[in-house]
């Protein structure tokens, strides 16, 4: 169970990062510099890892059966560039909640 909330917390980080990336060399390098393609491969790449974080949200919240506030408020968290950063200490906090659930469960 906790599996799930782990890969959605790599994801979440590696996500927040492309789109800092995204927003603070891209798109500078785009309009400042006359370098589009910038936009393209970095875009690109947030993309695909926005659809990665998108579906490991919907497993993570399914299998540890999140409550829907919960998972809301981690979508709307990765919307805000810095935001995943600061959640990282509830998602490890989630992940020992998981844990202890499965443990639980046995």
């Amino acid at each position: 169970m906790s599996r799930s909330v782990r890969l959605l917390r790599v994801l979440a980080l590696v996500e927040a990062v492309s789109w800092l990336l995204l927003l603070g060399i891209a798109m500078p390098l785009k309009y400042f510099a006359g370098m589009p393609k910038a936009v393209t491969i970095v875009g690109a790449a947030h993309g695909v890892l926005f659809v990665a974080f998108c579906a490991a949200l919907a497993l993570a919240a399914g299998v540890a059966r999140w409550p829907l506030r919960r998972t809301a408020g981690v979508f709307g968290a990765s919307l805000v560039p810095v935001v995943p950063f600061l959640m990282d200490d509830r998602m490890r906090a989630w992940i020992v909640e998981a844990d202890a659930n499965a443990a639980r469960a046995r």
